[in-house]
């Protein structure tokens, strides 16, 4: 009866989903549609796309198992870090001028932006091809999880028919809809992920005997102790890395700002980053503070992995919870891996195949290629994940760690400085691309044990682990931008202030709008 109920749940999920994508061909004839819905998203379903899009699978299952057994209680914080550094500050510091200055220079992608912003087409090029190489291992993370669950609810499925079966239906939908089928699809999806999570804690704290009881259990446990309950938990140093990396780094993650393009209008801003906080408080404080109750259960960590708590908290779940739960994954899975693949397709497409040939792309043929790259990453993803599964690739393992910490300290600090200040030169942009990428292939070359630097003091602890030096990366660029365009001013693009006029210009609104002073 259980299997019957959790099979009808995801038919359903699955039938809506493409049904959606169906529908929205009609917002997929262009470009402009196809990948930005043709800037003309309202606030609902652009706050459920960042906010899907930010909180994966890789969240619910891994990280939250994770730091919920490394800090207790104390994980929260990375979730509240989320929804006030990672959503909030996010939406109020970037969302309006992303939104204007992109629309200004004609841009649809991060790539497209540092190629027109600093009038470099060899920045372009280069954003593009970080974002492919660093995106692949990335989308390929999405899928862990997937099989300690649907293990759990279909006795031993097999790993590799559900990652397929996922891949295929997002790309059905992806590729039929575009940008406006994954914002529906998102917003679907992030009502389960709401509605999943309240229920998920209700019934886990339930189980425990409530609130209370749970946490004087936690404290007083010998798997536990106090500190699993205290304020920062077992280890606050390390936590302040995680909420930083996990929180700061969204803002220069291509397939997240590529939410602030598309939005319709100012005031969808204004309830965008209201509704795109509270969905990251509840969702991503929820899941944190779930996994802070891990050392409650018998896990073995030590040869089953993090990977095992969460699947292990809702093993003993009733069959319909568990059915929510396998839907609450899917929704996760399939809502980022759509917004990457969007991403990495369009990306590849129009800032690298594009610039580089020598006669211009019809509207049609650009079409063509997004959705054939669109294609070849969730093979490829697809592949990826399947062999890191049999093969238990330590390589893979690592590269999924620093593909975030690439992405965002490369991109970050040129990105938020192309915003606002005029003085940014095209030598601190490449500059900050090499510093971000090679922090971040040394951590990797020093995961694999190529060589260390533990003993070197200030490299030692940058090194550590690639949560560290991925927040090395974001500040380092933060950093160096500034500096670096102090010392290059001959390099600044010539136009600068033909561009930041985008935001001086005046529009004509009606009464009903603004009814003035």
């Amino acid at each position: 009866m259980s299997i019957v109920l959790i099979t009808a749940f995801l038919v359903v999920f699955f039938a809506i989903m493409i049904a959606i994508g169906i529908y929205c061909r009609r917002h997929s004839s262009s470009v402009d549609g196809f990948v930005l819905g043709g800037r003309s998203v309202g606030p609902w379903l652009s706050a459920f796309a960042f906010g899907t899009s930010y909180f994966s699978a890789v969240i619910f299952v891994g990280y939250a198992g994770q730091f919920g057994w490394n800090f207790g209680l104390a994980s929260t914080w990375i979730g509240l870090g989320n929804a006030f550094i990672g959503s909030l500050l996010a939406w109020a510091v970037l969302g309006r001028r992303t939104r204007v200055m992109t629309q200004h220079l004609g841009s649809k992608t991060m790539p497209e932006f540092f190629g027109a912003r600093y009038d470099s087409k060899t920045l372009k090029i280069a954003a593009s091809v970080i974002t492919f190489v660093f995106m692949i291992p990335y989308t390929a993370s999405l899928y862990n999880g997937l099989s300690r669950l649907f293990s759990m609810a279909y006795n031993g499925i097999d790993y590799s028919l559900c990652v397929i079966i996922m891949a295929v239906l997002t790309g059905i939908y992806v590729l039929f809809g575009g940008y406006m089928a994954t914002a529906i699809n998102d917003f679907i999806q992030g009502l389960i992920m709401l509605g999943g999570i309240v229920a998920v804690i209700g019934a886990v704290l339930s189980s425990n005997g409530g609130f209370s009881a749970a946490i004087e259990t936690l404290a007083t446990s010998e798997n536990g102790g106090w500190q699993y309950t205290s304020f920062f938990g077992a280890d606050p140093g390390f936590l302040f890395f995680v909420v930083m990396l996990t929180s700061l780094g969204t803002w220069g993650l291509p397939q997240m700002v590529g939410k602030f393009y598309a939005i319709k209008n100012e005031d969808s801003i204004k309830k965008g980053t209201v509704i795109s906080t509270l969905f990251a408080i509840i969702v991503a404080g929820g899941c944190y503070f779930l996994g802070g109750f891990g050392r409650l259960y018998e896990v073995d960590v030590a040869n089953e992995g993090f990977d095992a708590i969460i699947p292990t908290m809702l093993s003993n779940l009733p069959a319909i919870l568990i059915g929510v739960v396998i839907v609450l994954v899917l929704s996760a899975s399939m809502s980022t891996l759509s917004s990457l693949v969007l991403t990495s397709g369009s990306t590849i497409t129009l800032d690298f195949i594009a610039p580089l040939r020598k006669t211009s792309m019809t509207e049609k043929g650009k079409m063509l290629c997004i959705r054939l790259f669109i294609v070849f990453f969730i093979a490829v993803s697809t592949v990826i994940a399947i062999f890191q599964y049999h093969s238990k690739s330590f390589l893979i393992a690592q590269m999924m760690g620093v593909s975030w910490g690439a992405l965002a300290g490369a991109f970050l600090a040129p990105f938020l400085y192309g915003l606002y200040w005029k003085g940014v030169t095209r030598i601190s942009v490449v500059v900050c691309f090499i510093y971000g990428v090679g922090l971040e292939i040394m951590q990797l070359l020093i995961s694999l044990g190529i060589f260390s630097v533990e003993s070197v003091p200030v490299l030692g602890f940058i090194f550590k682990n690639s949560l560290y030096s991925g927040v090395f990366a974001m500040v380092g660029g933060l950093i160096l931008v500034p500096v670096v365009s102090v010392l290059t001013r001959a390099s600044r693009p010539a136009d600068t202030e033909g561009i930041f006029a985008c935001y001086g210009e005046k529009k004509t609104v009606e009464i009903t709008d603004s009814l003035g002073k």
